[in-house]
Formats: C-alpha cells, structure tokens, sequence
C-alpha cells in the first residue's frame, strides 16, 4: 500500500491509540492538516490561540491521562512557539510528541521563508529529535519518536518534517508500535534493606517519579511499614492522599514546616523517583549531615548528581518498591512517630497565624475551593505564589490531579495545560489557580476554552504585581521594587465576558462561594479575586539556606 507522508502521519497517530492532539495550522504543514481532515473521525484536533499554548495543552493532557501527548505546528515562528512548552515537558519528564513542518528539502539551508533549524534550537531541550528528509524513513522515524518519548525517563521528542516529504509517496508496511519493554529491575537491595532496617528514623521523599510508574499505593504500604513519613516534592504531589496521616506534604525551599523539619531531623532519607533539586535541598552540605541517603531513580545521570547517595539503585522505582516490600522487616519507632505528630502540630499553630478565619486571604480561598470540589477534580497552576499557596493548601487526593511547572517555572502554563487535562478527562471541569502576572501571559486561551466548551474554572489571585519577585525585594533587596509592580487596569471579569466566558470579581468567602456554588457546565468562569500585594509565601527556606534558617513569620 502506498500512501503520502501526511498520510503515514496519520496512520502512525493512529496506530500508537492518539485520538486528541494539539496544534496551530500554517503553510508548512498544511498537507497534513488536510488528512487530519479527513481522519477528523478518528482523531480530535483542538485548534489553540497560540502554539505555546498548544504544547502546555498537550503537556497537560499526557500528565492526566497517563499517555504520550502530541502537538502540531507549521515552520518558523509555528515550530519556534513550541519551544517553551517542549522544554517544560523535558524538565519534568512529561512524554510529548512535537511534530512539525518545515520547508522543503531543497530549500534547507537557504534561510527560506519560514525557515528555522528547530533541531539545533532544541537540541538541549528534548530526548531526541529528528528532520525526516525522505519520506521512506517517516514510518520507522514516528515509531521511534513515540518509543524514546514514551520509554525510561520519559521526555519530549520532535519530529521536523519537510513539505514535499509530507506530500512524497511511498509503501506503507504497517508495523506496530514498538512495544516498551518493562525490564525488572533486578538491582542488589542488600544494603538498602540493611539501612532501612537499623533506622531509628527513616524519611521518605518521593517525586513525580511514583506517579509515572503508578507506584502510589506501594509507596503507602512501604511508609506503613517501616513507620516512615513522606515528603512530596512539587511533581510527587498527589502520590499520596492528603488525608494519609504520615504525608507530611510539600518538601522544600516553599515546603510544609513538618516535611521540611523532619528531613532535617531524619537518620535515613529514602529519596524515589525524585532528583533533589536546589529548590528540595538549599544548603546540600547541611541538608546531607548526619543522615544516610538512598537514592532510587531511573536516570542513572539523577543519581548523586546534586546529592551524594550511600546507595544508589538505578531502576523503575515501581520495580524496586516492589523489592523492598518483600524485603524490609516490619518496624515501628514511636519516638519517632510521637516527633512527627509534635511537628504537625507545631504547623497547623504556625500556618494559623497566617491567616485570619474568614478573611479573603489566599490560604482560606484556596481552601474554600478545594472543600467544594471532589477528589478528582483536575487542578493545574501557573507560576509564583499562588503555585506555592496551592501545593500547600490544596487537598489533592489522587495521582495525575495536579499540573504544574515545576522544572523549568513557566508562567502561562497553566490555562493550556488545564484544557489539556480536561481533554484527558472527556472535558470534565478543572481549575487553574493563577496570578495577574502569569494569567496575562497565555490569557488567550480562554479563546479555545470558550470554542471547545471547557468549563475550566480560573481563580485569578490579583495582587497587582509579580508576587515572588516582590515578596524576594521585600526580603533580600531592602524592598527596592524594580518592576514588580503590575498596577494594570485590567477588568478580568469583563475581559472573561469579553471572550465568552463568566466573568466575576469577588471580594470576600461568600461572595466566592456563590459563584462556585452556580457555575455554568458548558464554558470556562473566570474569578477575580483581589489580594494584598503584601502576602507572602510561608514558610520559606532561603536560596542555599538549610531549615535552621527557615523563615515562619514576622
């Protein structure tokens, strides 16, 4: 059988189960927006208002549903707008295929119209990428792209795709996917074993890594087990319920007092899937003393890279818990326990002060939302303190619930991603957490909420400037407030209606909860909630500081 190149495109989405992709049309790639046409039956393409929000939309798709989001773009600026979202995917590990067009083969080199080399541009940024010169080499090319993505650690992969390959006929052979082979880890956890068992003091700290092996539940029997509380890392969050008693919450430079405080007490940190950022660890030399360190991770390049581990044990950390549930003895240490139970206390009096009952403050909003929404209910975040403020206080419940950048901190991630994640999820209701600075950089895309009736709920925290910048001025810098400031006149709730969406102003709980209480099924609500631009995030660990220098207050 012989088919074109766009063609082959089609087949190969087709055969690798992608039914949603992501994308913006433009001359390059127009041949095979003409079989995406044609295969509309089959494949569902979302036409976004920009190619960023394209990717973080595809990004956000692969988080929540577990699969290998895909985004299209034409030549030049169409490719070069993908670069954002594709760099955010590789920093926190999110498989994602980009494809792209790109002029034809003679003109490569010619600095065309429209020409870009999107190879060399992201050549840092993603685990492979291609340019697929003849279209011979498309069918084997995709089948691979979809494999790297999808396999180990998983990562972006671009596929460039000239115009006359996309328009080129050859055979199509039709092969299969290849299959991502699951080897088990079958590493010595002598060692490992023998730590864990002479602790008086273990500490987890699990990363995104549990939720892309879908370890969750082996992660909780191993806590109960060896009495170990667990701290989350920003990607981690959702591995655990946050109504399980010995999850401590987010750990780092915005982390929980308790998480944060028992790291730093432990004898033992047991750390998977996780790769101990400077955000996780400020001062290492402090963050490492007096304790052992275990550390479990499928890249081996993760492994001691920041943190130097005892032991190393490179492997899929779903594979190795296994391991370690069959191995570890059963141990209780109440002392320990008892301090845990003491530190939480001591947060739940601290975090207190932070916010007065019923004021309109980002704590208790945060926490009226959460209360009124389930457990499933998607939650995505730009980027700043309202991202922090979030993965403090929301009370996320269950694996692939939260979407954020976490890696690379991109704001106007968050509108993108939070449609993707509703695309996942047969366009059920989501929520973005936002800030004034990050919503107006992909504010767009309410344009493509409206169109495809996502009832994305948006909760502008509107403090009227880049809140983390002003919040380090007013710490580090003497409060010299170089442009931090915003002070925009921007009426959000007009500008939602404006769009198509529901747009509202609130001041006060109540006023909140109204509106929550009356949402409309079929389109995104915007809700602008105004905020001091003095609230700060809490507690806050200084760069290259250590928990004795955690700042609580004042």
């Amino acid at each position: 059988m012989k088919l074109n190149g766009a063609q082959i495109v089609i087949k190969q989405l087709e055969a690798h189960g992608v039914d949603t992709v992501f994308g913006y049309p433009g001359g390059a790639v127009l041949t095979l927006y003409d079989e995406l046409y044609k295969a509309s039956d089959k494949i569902h393409h979302v036409l976004t208002a920009h190619e960023q929000g394209a990717a973080h939309a595809a990004d956000g798709y692969a988080r929540v549903s577990g699969k290998t989001g895909v985004v299209i773009a034409t030549s030049g600026p169409g490719a070069t707008n993908l670069v954002t979202g594709i760099a955010n995917a590789y920093l926190d590990s999110i498989p994602l295929v980009a494809i792209t067009g790109n002029v034809s083969v003679p003109l490569l080199g010619r600095d065309s119209f429209q020409e870009v080399n999107i190879m060399g541009i992201t050549n840092s940024i993603v685990k492979h990428n291609f340019v697929v010169r003849e279209v011979e080499s498309l069918e084997e090319t995709l089948r691979e792209a979809f494999h790297i993505a999808g396999s180990g650690r998983c990562g972006p992969v671009l596929v460039d795709i000239p115009k006359n390959v996309q328009s080129d006929m050859c055979a199509y052979h039709g092969n299969q996917p290849i299959a991502i082979s699951k080897q088990l880890c079958t590493p010595d956890i002598t060692e490992a074993v023998k730590l864990i068992a002479d602790s008086k003091r273990p500490y987890i700290y699990a990363g995104g890594g549990i939720i892309a092996s879908g370890a969750q539940e082996n992660l909780q029997k191993l806590s109960e087990k060896i009495a170990a509380p667990v701290g989350l890392s920003l990607m981690g969050l959702g591995a655990l319920s946050c109504n399980y008693p010995l999850n401590l919450g987010l750990k780092g430079m915005h982390g929980r007092y308790a998480a944060n405080t028992a790291a730093f007490e432990c004898d033992l940190i047991l750390a998977l899937g996780t790769r101990f950022s400077d955000r996780a660890t400020g001062d290492v030399d402090a963050y490492q003393k007096e304790k052992s360190i275990i550390h479990v991770d499928i890249d081996i390049a993760e492994i001691s890279k920041n943190v130097a581990s005892h032991i190393e044990i490179c492997g899929d950390v779903g594979d190795v818990l296994n391991q370690l549930l069959s191995a570890v003895p059963e141990k209780r240490s109440t002392e320990w326990i008892e301090r845990i139970n003491a530190l939480k206390d001591e947060q739940k009096k601290q975090e207190s002060g932070y916010s007065c009952i019923g004021a309109f403050t980002p704590k208790n909003i945060i926490e009226t939302v959460s209360r009124l929404f389930s457990g499933d209910t998607v939650v995505a975040t730009d980027v700043g303190q309202h991202q922090m403020w979030t993965a403090q206080y929301y009370n996320l419940k269950q694996p692939r619930t939260f979407l954020t950048s976490g890696g690379l901190g991109a704001m106007g991630f968050g509108l993108g991603a939070a449609i993707g994640g509703s695309f996942a999820k047969d366009k059920q209701r989501t929520i973005l957490f936002t800030g004034d600075g990050s919503f107006g950089m992909n504010l767009i895309e309410l344009a493509t909420a409206v169109t495809n009736d996502i009832p994305v709920v948006v909760i502008v925290l509107n403090n009227q400037s880049l809140g983390l910048p002003r919040q380090w001025q007013t710490m580090f810098y003497e409060q010299r407030y170089s442009q931090s400031g915003l002070d925009r006149k921007t009426d959000f709730a007009a500008l939602a209606n404006a769009f198509g969406a529901s747009g509202h102003r609130v001041e006060c709980l109540a006023e909140l909860e109204a509106v929550l209480g009356g949402l409309p099924s079929d389109r995104p609500t915007v809700i602008d909630c105004p905020i001091g631009c003095d609230e700060v995030v809490l507690p806050m660990i200084p760069p290259g500081g250590s928990v004795k220098d955690m700042v609580l207050g004042g």
